[in-house]
């Protein structure tokens, strides 16, 4: 599968959602065309988006605006946009030193396997950690990865996409310079358990991370682990 690879920085959420929704809606129309024309199934170039947003609040379908803990005033104040979208999960924030990931992939060129996709997805973040010597791993009836022990699960990355006619969009957000006190202005993925909290790679290794430097292991593991080539 060839993958054409994005990096975009200090973007503004709707540039980016406007952005994939465009690339989605032709691969979809490419293989609306296809199917009436009866041809055979055919390699469409598929897209990698790596972003910083600037400060975002997301709601999924499945989110309660009750978990969102700041008033219309209080985001307008603080500089946070706010966004109803069409991917799976609950709320979440988006914002600099955040490696916030797109993946518009025909999953028909992979395989029809929704859960795979996502355990997939889990599975770089889990290698990418390894790789700063970071213990992460999947926490049972939860999308994402944590890291720490059971008394103290703290959440790196969060995980939700939207497929249609098998075409995936949204993905992944993985924090590694964030600042974490925006997380404060809502209830992460509406998990109100005690034992679980948001951290970042900056604060688990008390240094900051070279963004270009993580982007760059990452790109290598996703291609390792989802079997594509980028493509100039």
């Amino acid at each position: 599968m060839k993958v054409q690879f994005h990096n975009i920085r200090n973007s503004s959420y709707q540039s980016i959602w406007d952005f994939q929704s465009i690339i989605n809606n032709d691969i979809k129309a490419l293989k609306r065309l296809q199917s009436a024309t009866n041809k055979s199934k055919g390699n469409f170039l598929n897209h990698l988006i790596f972003c910083e947003h600037r400060p975002v609040y997301t709601l999924g379908k499945s989110a309660s605006e009750q978990n969102l803990l700041k008033s219309s005033q209080e985001l307008q104040q603080d500089g946070i946009e706010l966004f109803n979208i069409n991917r799976g999960g609950d709320i979440t924030y988006h914002g600099p030193g955040q490696l916030t990931g797109y993946l518009i992939f025909d999953l028909e060129l992979l395989y029809r396997d929704v859960h795979r996709f996502v355990r997939e997805i889990e599975e770089c973040m889990i290698r990418l950690l390894a790789s700063y010597s970071i213990e992460a791993y999947r926490s049972e009836g939860y999308t994402g990865v944590w890291t720490g022990p059971k008394n103290d699960r703290r959440k790196l990355c969060a995980i939700g996409i939207h497929l249609s006619r098998w075409v995936s969009m949204h993905g992944f957000a993985l924090n590694v310079n964030t600042e974490l006190d925006f997380f404060d202005g809502i209830i992460p993925c509406g998990i109100v358990e005690e034992n679980r909290s948001v951290s970042s790679i900056k604060k688990e290794l008390g240094r900051d991370i070279e963004m270009d430097e993580l982007q760059e292991r990452l790109k290598l593991i996703m291609q390792e682990v989802f079997e594509f080539k980028i493509v100039d």
